[in-house]
């Protein structure tokens, strides 16, 4: 289990990155000093805080392990597509923060949020994971509800009698 002292420390990162520019230069890594690699990933409602460092494969999601957080094997599976992808399981530590939506959706933010933060950590890896589609945001988010229909779209039941 992670301690407060590293979410403390991870929240100081996020400000950090925040106040720089965020963006690498061509072809450098864009670590901070502990380390790490950061990336914002989302999807629908989920908004997913990633940081990736070296390490032996272990995945952290709100301070829990990932096969408690995600009971789902195609949500743990969706979450590992960028390190099976790019040839690099087992070899990145993953701790993430992820709030709202359900778990679908904040599966597809870690996602994202990993293939982001595997690009800060190794530019090369970009073509491979943008070919696959892993560094675009999926943009569907649910249709609101109208007025007069009982959702977005489904009308009221008529009978002619």
């Amino acid at each position: 289990m992670t301690s407060k002292k590293n979410l403390s420390d991870l929240k100081e990162a996020v400000a950090e990155k925040s106040a720089a520019s965020g963006v690498a230069e061509e072809g450098k890594p864009l670590i901070d000093k502990k380390g790490r690699a950061y990336g914002t990933g989302r999807r629908k409602d989920a908004v997913a805080r990633v940081w990736v460092s070296r390490g032996s494969g272990k995945i952290t999601v709100n301070e829990r392990d990932i096969v408690k957080y995600f009971a789902r094997g195609t949500q743990r599976l969706v979450i590992n597509q960028p390190f099976e992808l790019s040839n690099r399981i087992g070899q990145f530590d993953v701790v993430c923060i992820v709030s709202g939506g359900g778990l679908s959706g904040q599966a597809g933010a870690v996602r994202h949020g990993i293939s982001r933060a595997l690009v800060h950590f190794e530019p090369a890896l970009r073509t491979t994971l943008k070919k696959a589609g892993l560094l675009t945001r999926d943009s569907r988010v649910v249709e609101r509800k109208k007025y007069g229909r009982h959702k977005a779209r489904r009308g009221t039941q008529w009978v002619k009698r």
